[in-house]
């Protein structure tokens, strides 16, 4: 605890108790004596006012009741660096050790563990053995006497700053010009200032693979005045920033693989052309970014865009995407691998997970992985001729023929439907007997109920499914892949009917639809393999 306001009080950030928050005035407030600290609160629900009082504005807040005064002796203006860390690893003359759940720190999704969190391998009792430092929740507020770090910790390649009282970049600059072979920075969840001028290179960052500025109220355009300091950096985490707006990245960040944009809500998807021509992009994490939809204008149907060369992994989950245009526009990626979709409006216009599912992937030609599920070739191919079969009758009304000189679907076709000629190309054009009788895709998901066994696998227990009567052998196989984890082996499918017991009907054409066996409620179908 702090006896008095240090000099430079104003802009600092402190603790009080468990809560954070930022001095916004020092001085005196009449009718008493004395001098106060107006504080702004991270959690407004610990302030009383906007910083007026007595009629008079001694302080603006952004909340109308997100600040208070508070004495200095109340204040915990914070610690060093080396202070933190040798309390955080009882190296302080008191052999105590934090304990806590610090041992692992989260990027995006990623979950990290930092070595030496709640008890120190013999190894590394001494400072200048330490190689993974977290000083989570630590305090830390200034790096301390000018070069000790460097003296003390000569061996620190990854650092957890999260959650701390740092208040300026200059702060984070400090302690990390006196550690050499930097590789890993995690500074979120610290409220900072930013530089307002572009950062010259220097050898501060010259090693800096990977680093977290969640929650530290950052820019875009804040970012890239500091980037040039950053000139091997692969991963960017930038998550709940509040960042609206992007700008295109000029001779910086070229050396980006990974970034996450998640929690801020963007204007609009036509911001991700500005950072479309990354050249080493292959991570981009979307979640919660707001945006409704997404659009390559430079490639036209069935083409590939120039935009994300190298992305090979987009997540795009908790968005308000609801037409199916994006996901058709996902397929001009020339290198998308994997893609997360979840919790957006358009997943709710298939009452079936399967059939959207499926859809999605007929949609996009070289996707391996949906929603964190591995797209084996049995199920792209099942995939692929249903809705080659699906959209058939749609394809022959929009001018589509057998007979390729006469095939001329229409542009509105092509628009809704772009992978349906490559399709065509690739497993021929559906047969007229194929198409007869077919209903409408919402007549098409009658729903069967269904017990799933497998008799020479004791230990799997069975499954009850909810299935489309039209969903096809092949389908049904991609899902049982996925439902069991099998390995690349062939399955063999029979099925018991609950009205004939003991006879069993073997299902061995991959083409044809549950209803072709007249399975009905209550089946049970058995997997081997």
């Amino acid at each position: 605890m702090a006896a008095g306001a240090p000099a430079d009080a104003l802009g600092c950030r402190i603790l009080c108790g468990p809560e954070y928050g930022t001095v916004r005035y020092v001085g005196s407030v009449p009718p008493t004596a004395g001098i106060w600290l107006g504080v702004e609160w991270d959690d407004p629900q610990r302030g009383k006012h906007d910083g007026t009082y007595e009629g008079t504005q001694y302080f603006k807040c952004r909340h109308p009741r997100g600040g208070s005064f508070i004495r200095p002796n109340k204040a915990n203006f914070g610690v060093d660096f080396l202070t933190a860390v040798r309390d955080r690893y009882g190296l302080n003359g008191e052999q105590h050790v934090q304990h806590g759940t610090e041992n692992t720190v989260i990027f995006g999704k990623k979950t990290v563990e930092f070595v030496g969190m709640d008890s120190i391998a013999e190894k590394q009792s001494q400072l200048n053995q330490l190689v993974d430092i977290s000083v989570r929740e630590c305090a830390v507020s200034h790096a301390g006497q000018k070069e000790e770090i460097g003296r003390t910790c000569a061996n620190i390649r990854h650092i957890n700053l999260s959650k701390n009282l740092i208040s300026s970049w200059e702060t984070v600059t400090a302690v990390a010009s006196q550690v050499q072979n930097l590789e890993t920075l995690i500074i979120s969840e610290n409220k900072m200032k930013f530089p307002s001028t572009s950062i010259s290179e220097s050898n501060v960052f010259s090693k800096l693979r990977i680093l977290a500025l969640n929650q530290t109220e950052i820019t875009w355009t804040e970012v890239l005045l500091c980037a040039p300091g950053w000139p091997v950096l692969e991963e960017l985490y930038l998550a709940s920033n509040n960042i609206t707006v992007l700008e295109r990245p000029d001779n910086v960040l070229q050396t980006l693989k990974l970034l996450d944009l998640s929690d801020n809500q963007l204007l609009d998807g036509n911001q991700l052309h500005l950072i479309a021509h990354l050249p080493r992009l292959e991570h981009l994490i979307l979640r919660n970014t707001g945006i409704s939809s997404i659009h390559f204008p430079d490639a036209g149907f069935g083409c590939k865009t120039k935009m994300f060369p190298s992305l090979k992994r987009l997540a795009i989950n908790d968005n308000k995407i609801s037409q199916w245009s994006s996901i058709n526009e996902l397929d001009k990626l020339p290198s998308l691998q994997s893609l997360q979709c979840h919790n957006n409006p358009l997943m709710d216009t298939e009452k079936n997970p399967e059939t959207l599912r499926q859809l999605i992937i007929a949609k996009i030609s070289q996707l391996e992985v949906l929603n964190k599920c591995e797209i084996l070739p049995v199920e792209r191919k099942g995939a692929e001729l249903d809705y080659r079969k699906i959209f058939g009758n749609d394809w022959l009304s929009a001018g589509g023929h057998w007979n390729p000189e006469k095939n001329k679907p229409s542009e509105e076709f092509l628009a809704a439907h772009p992978r349906y000629q490559s399709l065509c190309h690739k497993y021929g054009a559906p047969e007229e007997g194929e198409l007869k009788g077919q209903q409408p895709m919402t007549l098409k998901n009658q729903l069967l109920t269904l017990t799933i066994k497998c008799p020479d696998k004791p230990e799997q227990k069975p499954v009850e499914k909810k299935l489309p009567e039209s969903m096809t052998i092949q389908r049904v196989k991609g899902l049982l892949y996925r439902l069991f984890k099998i390995p690349g082996s062939e399955l063999k499918l029979s099925y018991e009917s609950s009205k004939l017991e003991g006879k069993e009907v073997e299902l061995d054409n991959d083409l044809k639809p549950l209803h072709f066996y007249s399975i009905e409620n209550g089946d049970c179908v058995l997997v081997r393999w």
